[in-house]
């Protein structure tokens, strides 16, 4: 069953994301992508999972981590929260 978000909660999500301390100013490194993801118990972690797969993300130089994009962190939280696949029109 799909749960639709309101538009202030799709609005708190993102100024969380955005607004998260991250090490890179392009976005987030794994461990900050996990505990970005504690904000929300209540995720489908396998739709937050799918909605990432094949997102283009960037390599840190001085660590060789991947660095993933705040834009893509944040259409899969709403995807992982109203339990639901990316939609093509959601794609990059």
């Amino acid at each position: 069953m799909i749960r639709h978000i309101t538009l202030s909660k799709y609005n708190e999500i993102r100024d969380h994301v955005y607004n998260y301390p991250t090490k890179n100013k392009e976005g987030f490194l794994p461990v900050e992508e996990e505990e970005v993801l504690k904000s929300y118990p209540e995720i489908n972690i396998e739709k937050y999972d799918s909605a990432m797969h094949g997102n283009t993300c960037m390599i840190e130089s001085e660590s060789g981590q991947i660095i993933m994009y705040h834009c893509d962190v944040l259409q899969a939280i709403i995807c992982g929260l109203e339990n639901r696949e990316l939609r093509v029109e959601e794609w990059d």
